[in-house]
Parts: C-alpha cells; structure tokens; sequence
C-alpha cells in the first residue's frame, strides 16, 4: 500500500491523476531492479548470446500469446477498448517468425520455457477471465517499453549475434507505427481517459508492480536455466559424433541450450 501511496507523488512533487504517470512512479524501484538483472546488464554492455536470445524469444511468445488473446477477448471492455491497438502493436505474428527463423518449421514443438513464464501466463490469462481492467497495467508495461526500446535494442541484437539482416528481429519491428514518439503520447492519452473506480485504480498501479516482478522471475529462471545446461554440456563426455542422446531430458537440456534475451525489451525503457 505505502507504494501505492508514493505512486501520488514523485521526487519533485504531485504526480497528478493521469494512470501513466501514477505506474511509473509506482513501479521505478522495480524498474530499476528489472535493469539491473544479469540478462539486460548483459544487453547493455552489447554481450546477448544466441543461446540467450532464443530462450527469450521462446518466453516472450509464450506471454504475449496470452496477452493479446485475453486483450483480444476483452476488446469491448470499457478499460481495454481505449488501448487495444492490434494492428499497431501485436507482436504474437512477429515473435512466431523469428521463432521460424531460428529453430525451423517445427518450431512450436521446441519451445521450452520455465515455471516464471507459466505463472505470468496464468496470471494474464486470471486477469482476462476476472478482472480486464487489470490488462491494463500489463500492455503498458510490455508495449510501451517495447516501442521504448525495441529499436535500439534490435540494433545491440543484431550487432551481438552477427546478423547480417533483420530477419530474427522482427518482435522489434512496428511496421504499423511511423512515429514511435507520437504513439506513445498517444497511448498514453488513452489509457489516462480510462474510467476506473478509486480501488480500480489501486488495483491496477498493484497489478503494474506485480507485471515488473513477474518479468524480473522470468529473467532470473531464464538465465538458472542457462547456468544449468552449460555446466551440463560441460560435464557431457566428448565424442567423434555429432549425434546426441534423444531421450525427452537431453531433449530438454539441448533445447534449452538453443534460447533467452528480450523479455527485458518490455521493461527496458517506459
């Protein structure tokens, strides 16, 4: 509740009524947080792996396939109808090529993710069936950071990995968005006209918090998750052959060893 409070203000004074302006007073030290986590540390030095990069992109799609499904079932909600913006923003289609480039046709059967990535969907997917104004505080956070970010974090991408074109990189691509600048006041003027209660509203800066923490689990059991398959690989006997065991937990392992990096991309820069 006491950051609930401290959403009224910020350090030089009143924060105002407008919902954009009262989550990111409410969430800075999250965000802060978020920044400083091994993954987007590792993004901002310009050192993302393609092991890291894959595994993100696996996680992302994973929570916008239940973001945008629950936006698009809530669409004519009177707290979503104001921000539900498909054609601009959608990255569902985008994160399903990139998904194609890198692991193939057969993409959907290799993606893995961990227990963090689950309990974000489940929460996005609470939210649509109980309370859709609280979806609010979800596509802030994702949208607006990636429109943020994305652009210059597409570049550190394709710089990191080698990338000799944009193919991979479309989750950082808004064809539909000719000025990200302009959207976002946009967006912003929008989800600020939202009618919302009193405890609504209080509910909603909770839930932008609790979106923070979720992205922070995610990135903290992505890169456990890394940890443990290198030392794994590492432990593995060397051998002439290139085949490897095809049991469902080296499998698992090798897939793993093929995927992490953007989930910070939403949370990167509000």
């Amino acid at each position: 509740m006491e950051t609930m409070k401290s959403a009224r203000k910020n350090d030089t004074g009143d924060v105002g009524s407008d919902l954009s302006e009262q989550i990111k007073a409410a969430t800075k030290d999250n965000h802060i947080r978020a920044e400083n986590t091994q993954l987007m540390l590792s993004y901002q030095k310009g050192q993302i792996t393609l092991p890291q990069y894959k595994v993100l992109l696996c996680s992302l799609y994973e929570i916008y396939k239940a973001l945008e499904e629950e936006l698009d079932r809530n669409s004519s909600h009177p707290a979503v109808a104001p921000i539900y913006f498909p054609q601009e923003l959608a990255r569902l289609e985008s994160l399903e090529q990139d998904l194609e480039h890198f692991f193939g046709l057969d993409w959907r059967k290799r993606v893995i993710v961990p227990a963090a990535t689950h309990r974000y969907q489940q929460r996005l997917r609470q939210n649509g069936r109980e309370n859709p104004e609280l979806l609010v505080a979800h596509a802030y956070t994702r949208y607006l950071g990636d429109l943020s970010g994305g652009q210059v974090l597409g570049k550190i991408t394709q710089k990191s990995l080698g990338l000799s074109s944009k193919e991979g990189l479309s989750f950082f691509l808004f064809p539909g968005v000719s000025s990200p600048n302009r959207f976002k006041q946009l967006y912003r003027s929008r989800m600020n006209s939202i009618e919302l209660t009193e405890q609504q509203r209080e509910a909603v800066l909770e839930e932008a918090v609790s979106a923070f923490e979720l992205n922070i689990q995610v990135f903290d059991d992505l890169q456990k998750m890394l940890s443990v398959t290198t030392e794994t690989a590492d432990q593995l006997p060397t051998s002439s052959s290139s085949s490897f065991p095809s049991s469902p937990i080296m499998q698992f392992t090798m897939g793993v060893c093929v995927a992490l990096a953007t989930i910070g991309v939403g949370i990167y820069s509000l």
